[in-house]
């Protein structure tokens, strides 16, 4: 039972970093997004 608990310590703390980098990702793109916003190039 032991080793259970400690697997389960394990996967979530990489379920953790997963969600964490997921969400860091997804701020900095949002931040590029408004900083650098998409040129609309009606010329086309």
């Amino acid at each position: 039972m032991e080793n259970f608990a400690a697997a389960l310590r394990v996967m979530g703390m990489g379920m953790l970093g997963i969600f964490s980098v997921t969400i860091v990702l997804i701020v900095v793109m949002s931040l590029l997004t408004k900083i650098f916003p998409p040129e609309n190039n009606e010329e086309m």
